[in-house]
Formats: C-alpha cells, sequence, structure tokens
C-alpha cells in the first residue's frame, strides 16, 4: 500500500445519469494523481448501470455498488464499514442524504475523520422527517458541509446550527464543452440551417417543464424551432403534445446523446424551463460552449447564468417563456468567460480537496 497516496470514497444513492452522478465522475477524472478515488452507489448493480449509462465503462474498476434494498438497511452500514477498511479509505463524502445516513454512520464507526458531505438541494428537506434526521446526522457524524449554491448554503443556516459550512459551485470540464462551427454541429445533428434553434436537455419528466417549452415554442413565430436532447418517461407524453400543437415539422427528439457539446454548439439558445432544480449543469455546459442561456427561476439556476448574456424567466408559465425567448437579443460578449472563471471542475476539484485536508 503506497502511504503517499489518499484515497476518497464518493457515496451516491444511485449511478444514473444526472447532475450529482456526472459530477461525481468528474472527481474521479480531475482528482490529484496522489488521490485514488472510488465511486459508491447504494443502490443497483453494476451491470444494471453500465447497460443504462455507457459512460460508467471507463470507470468501472473504480465503482461499487452495494444494491442496498429500498427498505432501512443496517447491514449496509456495516457493508461499508468492511469496504471502507478494507480499502483503507482517508475521506468519506457524502452526496444527499441518504449517502449521509449510511456512509456517515460507517465513516463515523470506522473512525475516519475527514468527512464531507454536499448539499445538492434542498427541497427534501420541506419534510419534517427529513430536517429532524438530517439534523441528527449533522450532528453525530460532523461532516465538513458544502452546498452547491448561495441558495442552498441560506437555507441550511436557516436549518441547522453547523459551523463547518462553506458554498462550492459545482463546475465542467471546459476544456470539452468549448465553442464550436454552429451549422457544422447541424448538420450532424440533422437540425435545419436557416432556422432560430432553441434547445433543451435533461431527463424527460414533468419536473423538467419540456411541456411548457412546446407550448411557448407553438406561440413563437414559425422560423423558431425546439431541439430536445434526452429521454424519459414523459417521452410518448411530450410526442403526443407536439403532434397535438401540429408542431411535429418544428419539434426534434433527439434522444441521449453522448456527443453533448455539438449539441449545445448548435444552437441559438439554450433554454432550461425546469419546474424544480438544484444547480443545473446543463445551463453552465451549454454557456461553456459560448451559447446563451434562458432558465427559469427556481431552485438556484439563476447562480449558473452569465450576468451578460443569461436569461431568468418566471417557472411554470409558457406564455413567458414564449415572450421571453421572442424578445431575446444576442448579446456581443461570449458566456464562455464567465463559466471558465467561474465553474471549471479543475478548480471544483481543487477546493473539495483542500477542505478534505482541514478536516483530517
Amino acid at each position: 500500500m503506497n502511504k503517499d497516496m489518499k484515497t476518497v470514497v464518493h457515496v451516491v444513492q444511485h449511478l444514473s445519469p444526472g447532475g450529482i452522478e456526472s459530477l461525481a465522475l468528474d472527481f474521479v477524472s480531475f482528482s490529484s494523481r496522489d488521490h485514488d478515488v472510488y465511486i459508491v452507489s447504494l443502490q443497483g448493480t453494476k451491470e444494471q448501470a453500465l447497460a443504462k449509462w455507457p459512460k460508467l465503462k471507463a470507470f468501472a474498476e473504480q465503482l461499487v455498488f452495494l444494491n442496498k434494498p429500498d427498505a432501512f438497511s443496517l447491514k449496509t452500514i456495516s457493508d461499508l464499514c468492511a469496504l471502507f477498511k478494507e480499502l483503507h479509505v482517508d475521506v468519506v463524502h457524502t452526496h444527499h442524504i441518504g449517502p449521509l445516513l449510511y456512509a456517515g454512520l460507517a465513516a463515523k464507526q470506522c473512525g475516519i475523520k475527514s468527512k464531507l458531505h454536499t448539499e445538492h438541494d434542498v427541497w427534501h428537506l420541506n419534510s419534517f422527517k427529513h430536517r429532524q434526521l438530517q439534523r441528527a446526522l449533522l450532528m453525530w457524524v460532523q461532516p465538513m458541509v458544502v452546498a452547491d449554491a448561495f441558495k442552498v448554503e441560506k437555507r441550511l443556516d436557516e436549518l441547522f446550527t453547523h459551523s463547518k459550512l462553506t458554498t462550492i459551485h459545482n463546475g465542467i470540464d471546459t476544456l470539452r464543452f468549448v465553442e464550436g462551427q454552429k451549422q457544422a454541429s447541424r448538420e450532424a445533428l440533422n437540425l435545419p440551417k436557416d432556422k432560430t434553434i432553441v434547445g433543451t436537455a435533461g431527463r424527460l419528466e414533468s419536473v423538467k417543464g419540456h411541456d411548457l417549452l412546446i407550448k411557448a415554442v407553438n406561440e413563437l413565430p414559425h422560423h423558431y424551432l425546439l431541439a430536445i436532447a434526452g429521454d424519459g418517461s414523459q417521452h410518448d407524453k411530450l410526442k403526443t403534445l407536439t403532434a397535438s400543437l401540429g408542431l411535429n415539422e418544428r419539434v426534434f427528439f433527439l434522444g441521449r446523446l453522448e456527443d453533448m457539446p455539438r449539441f449545445y454548439q448548435s444552437l441559438d439558445l439554450f433554454c432550461l424551463p425546469s419546474r424544480h432544480e438544484g444547480f443545473p449543469l446543463t445551463a453552465i455546459e451549454a454557456q461553456s460552449c459560448g451559447t446563451p442561456t434562458l432558465v427559469t427561476d427556481v431552485g438556484a439556476s439563476a447562480e449558473t447564468l452569465c450576468p451578460d448574456s443569461g436569461l431568468l424567466v418566471e417557472a411554470n408559465c409558457s406564455k413567458k417563456l414564449a415572450e421571453a425567448i421572442n424578445a431575446f437579443k444576442p448579446s456581443s460578449t461570449s458566456p464562455r468567460a464567465h463559466v471558465v472563471k467561474k465553474h471549471d471542475i479543475r478548480d471544483v476539484v481543487s477546493r473539495y480537496q483542500q477542505l478534505a485536508n482541514i478536516g483530517a
């Protein structure tokens, strides 16, 4: 065993495409060479995860799946404790309340001093049960607590007395998400070259508000088209809505894309019409590709915007979305510089590593 190496374990609820999970993978990719980084998924199996998310194959040797049952499981705590001892873990980093419960207690039991917990959203703390559980866990586990947005930090500060609290905005690989040629990107995606294209990306679920954006397009002039990247349970329902509004020639369902930079590069405007959000990485990705971005005023979405080119719109209103899109005028300033300065994943990982050393 190399004593100069520090072993870090990130614990998530499940490994499926999402912002929290993508961030955990970035920790594997961008941590210092003297850090040996693993991701533990409480739920699911490796076979299931690899089948649903091919991107994980590159990280397969650093992924551990516990296949936890839905019900509370004391065995999961003991399994984690055994794993931590086997890997000689120095730092345990939990993401969300379930991992804090299981991995936080296991880390405490194993005597691991350096414990980090990132709070990615605070919706769940509207539940009295969750607030009481989190309060007890924070007092017992005593992790360094990181909010991924100022709005999240403010809410945590209102609810809990916890001195080890700071904000680190999530980041992306700004060397991957770069500016490109719009027309070449459209050609690669089979998108029209002579139209104004608004795009959105994310799971096709009600919370993401795709239906609102489709209805907004119906109120816009015909040269406006919509490109949707992603898949989910609402796919068929959204296709039906599109057909019912006579928009089959103006709305493009592209499915899940591997080359997301090319998607963002093809757009005139990126739009996130969510009903609820945490700190959305897609908004940062789009802006890193030089694409102006509009988000609805939910969660910490506003904190993702470039102050020169970003647009903030009232949530849950297709009419307001349509009005904002129609009135949009491109800024002479690219949002990329803002993202590079504020949200590069290398800086994010470095700040977390400094916190882990403080907590050790």
